[in-house]
């Protein structure tokens, strides 16, 4: 933890770092508003926060998990081909005769099975994080594909999406479009804020980012917890395959590469360091909606796809780039 030394200013210059995650969403916001003009009206700024929610809920459940992976210094990059494998499985034992709620559970199990697996490698076969999950990310890819034969999944269970989505037309008109995602989003993220900030499994998951080597020799059962930590992360990934389900229906095969960027980037924005030991759930959602609203402006922008996906990358960059300035003031405070 920073200590503050004779009144020395540093400790409030590092802590002012927490203030850019905010910061650039209100500019973001700001941005879009001057170059969207539909933006200044009351309908098309109502539409477009639906929007922005609505992209919010799958990116925010896999950030939530991937944050505590990257409080451990480690890396996850198969979340989207994680939840997609998943919810394909899950997709396709509607065909046998389940209902979507089973469905979904069996969705949830395969993802979380993804991250026991990772877990497992990372911690007991030694592998880096970023060579296991980029393993997994390619496994899960080919894997739904090949258990579907190549066939698209569907959840169109109306009664499903009322809970998860919007409550439908046939409820009051206040309520009809009522995004009630971001419900379940707030309560996950308080589940996950008490787990990171108040059990012993929160403090071991930043004992292990901040010395994996000192908190294996004070007695942590290192292997156990990081193993944990990324099945945590695995069902996470299963939670933000189920919104993702009810807001866009259609699953297809060899897809979710790539989603894992917009997670670990509003995760890093939020002010998670890439180094380990330092994270904020918090931090997390701001960012999470940043990257939303980046993504829902540009469209709003009209610009063509691949200007989307460079922008993104480009915010992807400016994240990591951000991470490292944060990583050097701390470094100078310590110094003090």
């Amino acid at each position: 933890m920073v200590q503050k030394v004779n009144g020395n200013p540093a400790e409030s210059k590092f802590d002012m770092q927490k203030l850019l995650a905010p910061a650039v969403m209100v500019i973001m916001i700001i941005f879009f508003v001057i170059m969207v003009p539909n933006l200044r009206t009351a309908s098309g700024a109502t539409d477009a926060l639906l929007n922005v929610l609505n992209a919010s809920y799958f990116i925010g459940f896999m950030a939530l998990g991937v944050t505590f992976v990257i409080i451990t210094g480690g890396i996850d990059l198969s979340l989207g081909t994680t939840m997609m494998c998943g919810m394909l499985i899950g997709g396709l034992s509607l065909s046998w005769g389940l209902n979507t709620w089973m469905a979904l559970l069996i969705g949830v199990c395969v993802c979380t099975f993804i991250g026991l697996l990772n877990g497992l490698m990372i911690a007991y076969l030694k592998l880096p994080p970023f060579i296991a999950t980029l393993g997994t990310q390619m496994m899960g890819m080919g894997f739904g594909a090949i258990v579907t034969k190549v066939t698209t999944m569907r959840f169109t269970d109306q009664g499903f999406k009322r809970v998860f989505y919007k409550m439908g037309n046939d409820m009051p008109a206040p309520f009809t479009s009522f995004p009630i995602g971001i419900v379940w989003l707030i309560l996950a993220f308080i589940l996950a804020w008490v787990l990171l900030n108040k059990t012993k499994f929160g403090r071991y998951t930043f004992a292990m980012g901040s010395n994996y080597e000192a908190a294996r020799l004070s007695g942590i059962k290192t292997k156990y917890w990081l193993t944990l930590v990324y099945t945590l992360c695995g069902f996470f990934c299963g939670l933000a395959g189920i919104f993702y389900s009810a807001v866009y229906t259609t699953i297809i095969p060899s897809t979710g590469n790539g989603l894992e960027l917009l997670a670990i980037a509003g995760v890093v924005i939020g002010g998670t360091s890439m180094a380990g030991g330092t994270g904020s759930l918090t931090g997390t959602l701001i960012g999470v909606f940043t990257m939303s609203i980046l993504k829902q402006g540009l469209m709003l922008m009209n610009l063509q796809g691949q200007w989307q996906t460079f922008m993104t990358g480009a915010v992807v960059v400016g994240a990591v780039l951000l991470d490292q300035y944060r990583v050097r003031q701390a470094n100078k405070v310590r110094r003090l």
